[in-house]
This record gives C-alpha cells, structure tokens and sequence, in this order.
C-alpha cells in the first residue's frame, strides 16, 4: 500500500497568482454555486474564494499523509472533548502564504475580503480555554511538522449562542451548520460500532479463566467520521481534525411507525441525535450526566477503534503500538479511554490483561487541566456499570492491580491508599476519572509551573508518591498566526518594520523589539495601531449592541468563562467601589475607563449566571449616571467566541487575570493579551507568575495572595466578615449591592451572593479587594503617564514571545510523544 501511494503522480503546485486565483474564484462561482458575479450575495462569494483556497489546502494535505506513511514514522493522536477553532477561511489563506494575493484577487472583482471572512460562522465546538488550546494545539503540531490527529464531537449546536436578555443570560442553540461546514470531509469508510449497556459473557464457553470477555451491548450506534484540514504555518504540513457524528443503526423503527407510535418510531434516531447535539449538556440532573458519559465514551470508543484499525493497516501487531501511536488526553473527559483500549486489546486483539497494560500505559499521556475537584470527573458506580458493564470490571481490574502495589509493594497507609483508589468510597461509590487517567498513562503533565506543582502537593500527591517521576510541567502556549499575525496585522507589520521577519518562523525572536520599548517615535506608532483596534473594538459595540465607548479611554478587558474562582465578582464590586469614589470626589484627577466583560456560563451555574446580571445592572446604573462625567463605562459584551476575541484581545490596555491564587491551571488569554501589548493586572495564579518572570516585575502589575497564603487561610479559619467591616471601600459597595441599589426591581436579588462573601468567603474575594483596589490606583498612576505605558505594554509585546504554542508543542513531542519534528 504504502509502495503503491509512493508511486502515484503528484499534482503540479497550483498558481498564486492574483489573476489565476481571481478566475478561478468566478470559475467556482459559476460551476460550483451556480451564480454569476453580478448576482453573487457575499456569502457565495465567500464560498468560492473557500473552494479554491480548500483545493490548494488538500493538495498538501494528501502530501503530508503520504510523507507520513512513507516515513512508516510515529503520529500523535490528540483527544478532546473541544476544539474551539473559530473561523477557518483567514486562518488558511494566512497559513498557506495567499493573503496578499487573495486580497488583490478579490478586490480586481470589486470585493473586500475582510468583509466576507466575517460571514463564516464560528464552529461551535468549544466553549473556553481548553477547546482553544485544543485548536492551538493542532495548527502548532502542523506548524513544527509533527504528523497529528484531533479527535472530538461533530457538534451539531455545540456550546450555546449567548443572548442577554434585561441583563440575563439566555442560551439559544448556535447553528453553525445550518447551511453546511465547506471545510469537511465525509469519511464513511470510518465508521465504528459504538455500545451501550447490555451484559458480559466469558469468552471462552467453559468460563476459565482467559482474560477476554464478550460485551454483548444492549443498545448500538454508528460513528461516522467528518475530517478537516488543519493548515500549518507556510503550508508544509497539512494534519487532521476528525471529528465524529452518530447515526443510528435502525433510523426509523417500521413497526411502530405503522402501529401509529411515529414519535417513539424514531427514538433510537433521536438517541444517536442526542449524542453529538450539545457540547457540555447541564449535568445537575442524571439524564444530563448520562448522556456526558455517553458522549464522553462515544468519541473515546470511535478514536481508538480508528487508532488501532490505521496502526494494524499498517504496521500489523498491535503490541508496537507504543513505538508508533502517542494518545494524548486532553483534561478527563476522555479518560475512559484507559479502559476501553484494554476492553479493545483484551476482547477484540486477544491480548491478555498484563500485555494489554503494557501497550496501554507507554500509549497515553495525560494533561491536567483543573485542580477544582468538582471538575475532575467522577461517576456514580451504578450509572458507569449499567452503560459500561464491560469497562466497569476493567476498572476494577486496574483498581485491584494498583492498590496491591500501593499496599504491598509501597508500603501506603489506609489513606493514601484511599486517595490513590479509583474508586471513591466516601459515600456513594464513584469511578475517579482523574485516578483512571493518571495510572493508565505514562506521562500526566499540568500546564504551568504552579499548576503542576500543586497537583503533586494536591489532588495527585498520593498518586506522585507512588509515580514520583510521571508528573511533568508543560506550560501552555498560544499560536502566534492567529493572535498577533492575523488579529492584529497592523502590529505585525509594525514589529517586522522595526525587527525583521524572523519573528514570523520563531516567536521568541520578538525579543529584539525591546530595543524600541524606550523609543518616542516607536511609541507612537505602536499607540496608533492600539487606538486604531480599539476604534474597531468599539464599532462592534456600537453596531451590535448600540452601545458607544470612548476609545480613548483605557480599555480594560475580562473575558473568560464565567466563574467564582475567575473572579469577575471581584472586578464588579471594585468597579461599584470607584463608581462611589468618583461621585464623593469628583475633583480628583480620575482616568477614563471603559471595563468589558465577555463570557458564557453554565446553563446549572446560578452563582455565575447571577454575575452577569449583576454586571449588567450595575452598568445599567453607572452608564446611565451624569455624576460619572463619562469616567466609567461598563459593557457586558454577548456571546464571546474566537471571532469576538479576535476583536477584543488587540484592542485592550489593560488585561484582567484575577483568579484566586491556585485556582486557575494556567490560562492562555493572558498570553494573547500580552502579545497585543496589554498590561497584565493579575494574581500569582497559573501562568501569571511565568508571565511575570519573562516580561520583568516591573511590566506587569501583581496584586492579592500567594497560593500558599490561600491555602493556609482557609486552614486557619479565615473570618470574611472581619476583613470586610475593616475595608470602609468593600463594606460599602457590597452593601450597594445587597440592599438593591442596583436591582431595585427586585432589592433581595443579590443578597445571598453578598450574604456568601460575609459567610465562608471561599474564593478570597474580600481578601484580596483591598489589594485589587490599590493595583488598580497603580494603573491610573501609570496610565496617565504615557511614556511609562507604552514603554511597559512594549515590552510585554518583545517578552512573551515564549509562551507560543509550537515551543509548547516541541516539548511534548520531545519530552512525552518521543516524536522528532
């Protein structure tokens, strides 16, 4: 096979020129949507300029397979439950070296590519951080040549479109597929049963005791792959993103149908349907956290049954696996992939349980994400058995093997053994995704240097004690195409002006910008390209939500997902103390500022959802109020995506990255401020404090407690209620607050919210308000010094080139995947 492919003729590469790439723009308009340019609409604009573009996309893509398969070399198969890509049409004519020409091609037929790019709708296939890396993550691997797989979910409606309504969240369904995905490739051929239910039998009919069992599933789907290109930087390699959707194997049950039951016809469609409809479906009730686990080890099943069928192709004996296949897990969500790769090896290659380990453990590699016990997956004994009856008794199986070796070889107490356990004993028994993914991978990395500190002192530090050399750090990166060359390509040809090119090929070369950071005439280029993105930021407000900002002011930006430890609590109730102190003293010398909020939260969250009402109530009153004098804005920008942040990460001043100290694994919004040119106000918190060491203490603005402060508060006895009657700024604003200053259709509404800051306090919101307070007194000070600012933001710019994803990505492949790029 591999002979065979070699010897095929390849394509002659495909002309760039502007001319040529113009007709064949008006050739696919013609043929392919069968429209002339005169009555084209942008939409069918933007699909031809996506067909001609895909065509010179595919012609790599089939070459970096065929390089991979005649190098017979190792892949990297990466496995989430997100993949936030956001728009794909600018991300590939960027990467594939055609902007310039594609530009020029449209404009001789009279269209403007930047405004056609904004009708490609957002993929609706992630919700925060971890699908963004996720996507990050699969074009860097392009990007420094490591041949790679993404597996995920085809959502249909994905993560919810954001409406705000009288200040409330209100999830719609995102139809991002409504008029079909351009960018995909219907893969039938990979299609893979996937069980459910059912019962266990002995594989052999006497019952001895061979390893093997047969799964006899009581309830069966189809999983059918889509694949997508994924474009590396210059085009030199091309990887994919599979992505899976289920069918059913009956789509309409004809006896029902026909004896009059035509909605229970189609129950066994509707439950297929149900898998890959909703990213992330509100698990506060057991329907919800049933079908989380169902699509959890719905994709797990289908990416390792086409892992292990691509590797037997290929290379035979599945025991060489390890030598040839890195899985990689991203965070717990595909976690049961442990078990299911020994049910695969054990009941279908008929491996017995201890080379079945073998192959497993030296395969898969795990990344923590989170230190929050609520996210790291657990799952009622009883609901795992009934839809995994055959995984369950693997699980035990692992279970029994690493607790002997705890208690017998390692000598562990009642307790560690306890904490090692994958299953949780206290109170009702639950399956520790986390534990499961961590004994059955050979690395597990955090992705910060506090983060993977404390997971050996925390959640892990029995499990560490046992494996003390498994948990490595590999601090997470953002790719420099997309959130410097592509979302702000005034600052990149300004850097280039000033540096050079190399910086392109290799982001850490930013450093030869510092030299400018001093520089008056540079400043002020470097000011003009921030005003410039920052009147694009506030046309959007002003087109999309009617609301008008002053550009001029200090933009400062908190966008993330909505969370008590993220902390946009905090940054409200400063926001309501200011608004106090610049009514009570107007004659002081404040500084403009317009403070933007953007983020999704759970549909079950009530806490988070009641934050986004509070920011908008609380800029209903402060927008609305003459005494401000237009010193404070407040906007609560709708449903934030990839395209939003686009728009809103070049044109910030300053970058909110507030979570409680120990709580936040590392972030990645901070970095793609900072690359922007934005001042860091932050916690010591996940990859804030290696921020910190790269751009220097005096670029960047620290405030509140350490994570070991944290810590041994909550130890102590921290009493909230003290610490807020001796803050005069605090009491009052949270007093506002509660008594309905800013809701007085309804005076009790956040009384509860405020009540729980007086009570336990736990995410350290009073105890670091008085801090918070004064670093932001620091960035007025800094501010209105123009000179000191630019000079900092400068800086942060020319120092963070580090923190680029393909640097992350080397290491992995070096350090965990044993591939060479």
């Amino acid at each position: 096979m591999i002979e065979r492919i070699s010897s095929l003729p390849k394509p002659a590469p495909r002309a760039t020129d502007p001319g040529i790439l113009a007709a064949e723009i008006v050739e696919r308009l013609t043929y392919g949507i069968g429209k002339n340019a005169a009555a084209a609409k942008p939409h069918d604009w933007l699909a031809a300029v996506i067909n001609v573009i895909r065509e010179r996309v595919i012609d790599r893509w089939i070459a970096s397979t065929n390089k991979t398969y005649e190098e017979q070399g190792k892949r990297v198969y990466y496995l989430s439950l997100e993949f936030l890509i956001g728009r794909l049409m600018r991300d590939a004519v960027s990467n594939m070296g055609l902007m310039d020409s594609m530009r020029e091609a449209l404009a001789s037929l009279g269209v403007e590519i930047d405004l056609i790019r904004e009708l490609e709708p957002d993929a609706a296939l992630g919700n925060g951080g971890l699908g963004r890396l996720a996507a990050c993550f699969m074009e860097s691997m392009a990007t420094v040549d490591v041949p790679a797989y993404g597996y995920g979910i085809r959502y249909v409606n994905g993560m919810f479109r954001q409406e705000i309504h009288d200040g409330w969240q209100v999830e719609l369904p995102e139809t991002w597929l409504a008029h079909g995905n351009p960018w995909e490739f219907e893969r039938r051929e990979a299609s893979y049963e996937i069980g459910f239910g059912g019962s266990v039998e002995p594989a052999a009919a006497d019952g001895s005791g061979d390893d093997a069992r047969v799964w006899k599933a009581g309830e069966r789907v189809i999983a059918t792959a889509f694949d997508t290109p994924v474009v590396g930087w210059r085009g030199e390699r091309v990887n994919t993103l599979r992505l899976w959707t289920a069918l059913p194997i009956d789509p309409i049950l004809l006896d029902a149908f026909n004896a009059g039951d035509h909605i229970g016809a189609l129950r066994e469609s509707n439950k297929a349907d149900s898998l890959a409809r909703v990213l992330y479906p509100a698990d506060s009730n057991l329907a919800g956290q049933e079908l989380r686990l169902r699509q959890e080890y719905f994709f797990s099943s289908a990416s390792l049954q086409d892992i292990l069928r691509r590797h037997v192709q290929y290379f035979g004996d599945v025991r060489t696996l390890p030598e040839k296949a890195a899985i990689q897990l991203n965070d717990t969500h595909p976690a049961v992939s442990i078990a299911e790769m020994m049910r695969l090896l054990m009941d279908e290659h008929d491996l017995p349980f201890d080379e079945a380990w073998a192959v497993t453990q030296p395969t898969f590699g795990y990344t923590n994400h989170t230190l929050l016990p609520e996210a790291l997956e657990t799952w009622p004994v009883p609901l795992f058995e009934r839809l995994l009856p055959r995984h369950m008794q693997i699980v035990y199986a692992i279970n029994a093997k690493l607790l002997i070796k705890a208690r017998r070889e390692m000598k562990l107490d009642d307790a560690a053994v306890a904490a090692i356990s994958l299953i949780d004993e206290h109170g009702e028994r639950r399956v520790r995704m986390a534990n499961l993914a961590f004994a059955g991978s050979h690395s597990v990395n955090g992705v910060a240097a506090l983060h993977t500190d404390l997971m050996k002192k925390t959640v892990f530090a029995d499990l560490h004690r046992m494996f003390p050399d498994r948990i490595n750090n590999k601090t997470n990166g953002v790719t420099p195409r997309r959130w410097l060359q592509q979302c702000n390509p005034e600052l990149t040809s300004l850097i280039r002006e000033a540096i050079g090119d190399a910086f392109l090929d290799d982001t850490e070369a930013l450093t030869a910008l510092d030299a400018f950071a001093d520089d008056a005439a540079f400043q002020e280029k470097f000011k003009a390209v921030k005003v410039a993105k920052k009147d694009a930021l506030s046309n959007m407000l002003r087109e999309r939500m009617g609301v008008r900002v002053d550009p001029t002011a200090l933009f400062d930006i908190q966008i993330k997902r909505i969370h008590e430890y993220k902390r946009q609590l905090l940054n409200i109730i400063e926001a309501v103390a200011l608004y106090d102190q610049i009514r009570s003293r107007p004659e002081l010398d404040w500084q403009p500022r317009v403070k933007l909020f953007g983020g999704k939260a759970a549909p079950s969250y009530h806490n988070a959802k009641l934050i986004i009402k509070l920011a908008n109530d609380v800029a209903r009153v402060i927008n609305h109020d003459p005494a401000v004098q237009g010193l404070l804005k407040i906007v609560f920008v709708p449903n934030y995506n990839v395209s939003v942040a686009e728009v809103m990460m070049p044109a910030a001043d300053l970058s909110e990255q507030i979570s409680t100290a120990g709580m936040e694994a590392s972030g990645t919004g901070n970095m793609k401020f900072a690359l922007n040119g934005a001042l860091t106000i932050g916690t010591l918190d996940g990859a804030n404090i290696e921020i910190k060491d790269h751009v220097g203490d005096d670029n960047i603005v620290i405030f509140g407690l350490t994570a070991e402060e944290v810590a041994e508060r909550r130890a102590n006895g921290y009493t909230p209620r003290e610490v807020i009657e001796g803050s005069r700024e605090l009491a009052q604003a949270l007093s506002a607050i509660s008594s309905g200053v800013f809701s007085p259709d309804d005076k009790d509404r956040y009384a509860d919210l405020i009540g729980g800051l007086y009570d336990h306090d736990w995410f350290m919101v009073a105890a670091d308000f008085d801090s918070y307070h004064a670093a932001q007194r620091r960035i007025d000070t800094i501010w209105a010094d123009e000179s000191a600012w630019y000079s900092k933001t400068i800086r942060n710019t020319a120092r963070v080139g580090w923190f680029s994803s393909d640097r992350t990505i080397r290491q992995y492949a070096r350090e965990i995947w044993g591939v060479l790029p």
